[in-house]
């Protein structure tokens, strides 16, 4: 069954420097205060401090971060892209 891996998603956070995430499906954007994943449950933005990539497999869906976690938020992915301000001045209207 193909597309079964990214289908299932799962966050496993281990003393907010350690983030796995399965079922992610593409990378938008990221820098070292933030990624921004798409997932099978919508927009994921990890926010925080000195953030790294560490593993990348788009093909199993797999995405592991380090650093320091401040917060994981989820967003409808048809929200992506639209102009108008930041994400969190979207979800506050």
């Amino acid at each position: 069954m193909e597309g079964t891996l990214k289908d299932f998603h799962k966050i496993e956070l281990a003393s907010r420097n350690e983030l796995r995430v399965t079922g992610v499906s593409e990378v938008h954007s990221f820098n070292d205060e933030g990624i921004l994943l798409e997932t099978s449950l919508g927009l994921l933005t990890i926010g925080g401090e000195n953030i790294r990539i560490t593993k990348l497999n788009l093909d199993q869906g797999e995405v592991a971060v380090s650093g320091e976690m401040n917060s994981l938020v989820y967003s409808d992915a048809g929200t992506f892209g639209k102009k108008g301000g930041s994400l969190l001045s979207r979800l506050l209207k």
